[in-house]
């Protein structure tokens, strides 16, 4: 025995001859393995051996038990895990019955470090069998997940606490008055949490006596609104409230002394959370949270009425400060309008602005709309924004709070008038946020008339200077620094204007830089394609259009990069088009990402067809074969007792081959569909494709040269032999059709790559790969869509079912695998079937074409039981050809009832899928009480989900000899 680190050592010390295991050399190869794969394994795995589940772990596992380790090791499951016991045995009593256990997410309570912990974890048990098939002990698979699942917890709690804070705040909002704010409060946290009451209440100036204002409380629950004193709620409420900490109580009656639980009771409160407002160091107001019955308040509910306790009063607070500063508001403009002065008023919490009418008059409004701030800076003199608004920056700026104090000239917003306006104001704040900027204006346009007549030349004068030289820098800062692409152009292709992002894109996907006189046509040279690209954006803007179009561009060698363009018309001082600028943006990156969703919104859609269609063609053919059964059935029997003419008999047989083809098609729907009764082992694929090459050299024909190319040392593939012979011919099949004048067929087997790229929906393990490669005429796009649909061919009617490629794909999903398709019009098509790497070590025999066996003399009584009367008649008369006496019931109930009447029951033949009780619990439940009865299922195609591997089974529709075929594999 090798490896397993710390725990691998400790197995190979231990003295297991104490133990009814026996020394290790004793061990039985299913115990030896099992255990080797165990230490071989990073994944924290245990063998529960025997009918007490003797503990045999890895390093990965003991890290589970904690402290119980190394105690634990070779110690009884049910002792080692006492806590778990009843979970354990139930595992140990179904895993020692033969079945396989999942649990995903299982919740347990362990007490590994003396104390219950509460964890979540994903467990795996798969039974250990020995030579017989007799389970004889568990290989359990463990991982701990209560990290995951105590963060995803926490994350949906936070989120719901954090939704209704939101919510809260967005209902307070519309409200001003404290009334209001807690009343609205007190209501959504009293139904978001489900107490019977909500409360809220100020503290009287000896922080003793309280009064609750207000509360919500539930139907059926009484208002607790009055006056009331802390000390008698007692002397914990005192302590904890004075400190400025919450009163938690789940119940009063358990946790306080009698009279101060009886406060709480007489007002109906059984449990309670009461959070103090702390104000300057005093207790000012309470807010709280009752319920009429014990709770065990949680730490989210806590949170939740801390958080409302703080955002509450802070709006209440704040409706008290709004409410006083319109008052003083009020007062103001009284004495304003007195004074002849105007007053103004900047909300900067609700970013609104008070003009009154005579400060509109000063900026020219003639109406009574409503203003912004942005009428207040689009009615400034240009001259003067810069210095206003900087002003005005500064007083609202908690960090500098200067007085606004500034002169500044208007132009009428809607007469146009010049005026000269004297501002000033101050900032109003609360800590570090400014709440308003209040102020007066006066017109002082009469006494700048005079002095700015004396300047209005010089003036002028430096005024165009200046905003000559603003207009410039201006241009140039935000055409040189934008990242958009600025180039105008004259009607002959001449640069006349273009910055420096205009210059490094058309460098990188032309490799010239132009310069403003450059003609772009020039710079493009012998480049024909690259000057009809030019010319095709630019022709249409210089006649004059003006649009928005993407495109791409780029030379070859260069860069090739997509570009949104909008044109516009440049005009000369007459008003003419003299060219066109354009401003550009590259879009690479979003074309790229709009290609990339559009194609899959595509896949989505075709996914979603096939599997549309794959129910639909599954549940057709499932019929089918309950059609068939019978009708193959009978005439099978009617041709092998060749009691008819010749001429009967050549239509029998004629109608059984047709039922037979009828079989074959509805094989390749359920196959389609995925839903076909599979029996996956490993698979020596290499051998496969070395046994089936003379087959499809014959099928082929001698115009194709079939190649073969095996790679070495090949593991064993997951998969159904028989079903990989059938997909290999469809597709050797669909290669030769493709190849009508002859050509070359390989047939390649590999393995993948690790960092090869892989079909969607495989994962990160690696695959074995078989690739059916032809030099025929390949397939368009629109074809490569439909190649996997059932019923779609390109081969002519009567050539082909269409259901070649859907087959294969189909079974290379239910294999866990996937079907890659890749083809070029006029070079040939590669169709790669991905395979799971099989867990087992050898591959299942290749069976040759045999004889069929011979039936022994049978007798004995056989239990048929099948809810379709037509289909249990046929299977009757097939059991009855073969020498049996046949019972015949139509459900699994009726059957267990006659299996307790009679005990001379040989056999028990079931269909699977029918009401009440399905076939494989009827095997389990007759197999309960009589272990040893043989019984065969006749199944269909989805019933596989439900049965057993180790339950023989027979597909629908069979023959008689299939019937006696499968008897005889039960040993009858």
């Amino acid at each position: 025995m090798q490896g397993g680190g710390a725990v691998g050592d400790l197995i190979r010390a231990h003295e297991w001859s104490a133990t009814d295991l026996g020394p290790i050399a004793a061990w039985p190869a299913e115990l030896f393995f099992a255990v080797q794969t165990v230490l071989s394994s990073r994944v924290p795995m245990v063998v529960l051996w025997g009918a007490e589940g003797r503990l045999i772990y890895n390093d990965g596992y003991a890290e589970v038990c904690g402290p119980r380790h190394p105690a634990s090791l070779g110690g009884k499951l049910l002792e080692i895990w006492p806590e778990a016991e009843g979970f354990n045995r139930n595992v140990l009593e179904k895993g020692l019955a033969g079945e396989a256990l999942h649990y995903a997410a299982q919740p347990l309570e362990l007490w590994r470090l003396g104390r219950a912990e509460q964890v979540w974890m994903d467990l795996e048990y798969t039974p250990i069998r020995d030579d017989a098939g007799r389970p004889v002990g568990i290989l359990a698979m463990v991982f701990d997940i209560t990290t995951r699942v105590v963060a995803e917890r926490k994350l949906a709690t936070s989120a719901g606490v954090f939704q209704f804070l939101d919510h809260l705040g967005l209902a307070l909002s519309a409200y001003s008055t404290a009334d209001e704010i807690l009343q609205v409060t007190t209501r959504m946290v009293g139904e978001h949490l489900g107490v019977s009451n909500c409360a809220y209440a100020d503290m009287d100036a000896d922080e003793d006596g309280f009064t609750i204002r207000g509360d919500w409380h539930e139907p059926g629950s009484p208002s607790i609104v009055g006056h009331y004193r802390l000390a008698d709620f007692g002397v914990l409420a005192v302590r904890e409230l004075g400190a400025g900490r919450p009163l938690i109580v789940n119940d009063n009656l358990a946790e306080l002394a009698p009279h101060e639980a009886q406060t709480f009771q007489d007002i109906g409160v059984a449990a309670t959370i009461c959070m103090p407002l702390i104000k300057a160091g005093r207790l000012v107001a309470l807010m709280a949270i009752h319920d009429k019955v014990p709770h065990a308040w949680t730490d989210d509910e806590l949170a939740i009425i801390r958080a409302v306790t703080e955002r509450s009063w802070a709006h209440i607070e704040r409706a008290g400060a709004e409410a006083a500063l319109r008052r003083r508001e009020e007062q103001l403009r009284l004495a304003t309008d007195a004074a002849e002065i105007g007053l103004w008023d900047v909300d900067v919490v609700n970013d609104t602005l008070y003009w009154p009418p005579r400060l509109r008059a000063m900026f020219g409004l003639l109406t009574d709309r409503t203003v912004t701030l942005a009428d207040f800076y689009a009615g400034l003199h240009p001259d003067d924004l810069e210095a206003t608004a900087r002003a005005f920056a500064a007083a609202a700026d908690p960090a500098v709070r200067d007085v606004y104090d500034v002169e500044y000239r208007t132009i009428g917003l809607e007469d146009g008038i010049l005026r000269w306006v004297a501002a000033k104001g101050r900032g109003l704040f609360e800590g570090d946020r400014c709440l308003r900027v209040i102020g007066t204006a006066i017109d002082i346009t009469a006494r700048k008339a005079n002095d700015q007549a004396l300047r209005e030349l010089n003036q002028h004068l430096e005024r165009r200077i200046a905003e000559g030289i603003a207009e410039r820098r201006l241009l140039v800062d935000l055409v040189e620094n934008t990242d958009a692409i600025i180039i105008v152009m004259d009607r002959d292709y001449q640069v006349l204007a273009i910055n420096r992002a205009g210059m490094d894109a058309f460098e990188r996907v032309y490799g010239a830089r132009p310069q403003v006189g450059d003609n772009m046509i020039t710079l493009l040279g012998e480049r024909r394609g690259d000057v009809a690209d030019v010319r095709a954006s630019w022709d249409r803007a210089l006649a004059g259009e003006e649009y928005t179009d993407i495109r791409e561009f780029g030379s070859a060698g260069y860069e090739r990069r997509w570009f949104e363009m909008t044109f516009r018309n440049y005009r000369d001082a007459s008003g003419q088009i003299a060219g066109a600028y354009q401003f550009v943006y590259e879009v690479t990156s979003r074309v790229a990402e709009q290609r990339r969703l559009a194609d899959a919104e595509e896949q989505l859609r075709q996914s979603q067809k096939v599997e549309q269609l794959g129910q639909l063609t599954g549940g057709v053919a499932h019929d089918f074969n309950n059609l068939l059964t019978p009708i193959i059935g009978s005439l099978d029997m009617l041709s092998r007792k060749a009691l008819n003419t010749d001429r009967e008999q050549r239509l029998i047989d004629g109608a059984l081959q047709s039922a037979e083809r009828a079989k074959t098609l509805v094989q390749r729907l359920l196959a389609f569909a995925r839903r076909q009764p599979l029996q996956p082992t490993a698979v020596d694929t290499a051998s496969l494709v070395a046994g089936m090459a003379d087959l499809v050299s014959s099928t082929t024909g001698p115009q194709v040269r079939v190649v073969t190319d095996i790679a070495p040392d090949l593991p064993m593939a997951h998969g159904d032999l028989n079903q990989l012979e059938m997909a290999l011919l469809n597709l050797s099949v669909n290669a030769r059709d493709a190849m009508a004048d002859g050509g070359e067929l390989r047939i390649s087997v590999g393995m993948s790559a690790l960092d090869e790229a892989k079909p969607q929906g495989l994962t990160d393990a690696r695959y074995i790969k078989i690739t059916v490669a032809d030099t025929g005429a390949g397939m368009d796009a629109a074809t490569m869509e439909r190649a996997i649909e059932p019923f779609f061919s390109t081969k002519g009617i009567g050539k082909g079912t269409g259901l070649g490629l859907s087959m294969v794909h189909g079974l290379a999903l239910q294999l866990g695998g996937a079907l890659d398709i890749a083809s070029r019009m006029g070079v040939g098509t590669r169709v790669t079937l991905w395979l799971p790497v099989s867990q087992k070590l050898s591959a299942a025999p290749i069976e040759g074409q045999g004889e069929p066996r011979a039936a022994s003399d049978r007798h004995g009584v056989v239990l048929l039981v099948d809810d379709e009367e037509v289909v249990r008649e046929s299977t009757a008369r097939m059991l009855e050809d073969l020498g049996f006496e046949v019972i015949e019931v139509g459900s699994a109930e009726r059957a267990l009832m006659l299996m307790r009447e009679r005990d001379d029951l040989a056999l028990l033949v079931t269909d699977h899928l029918m009401p009440g009780m399905d076939g494989a619990q009827l095997v389990r439940a007759v197999r309960f009480s009589r272990p040893s009865m043989p019984a065969l299922i006749i199944s269909g195609y989805a019933e596989e989900h439900g049965i057993a591997p180790d339950l023989p089974r027979l597909t629908k529709p069979f023959r008689s000899q299939e019937l006696s075929d499968a008897i005889a594999d039960l040993g009858l």
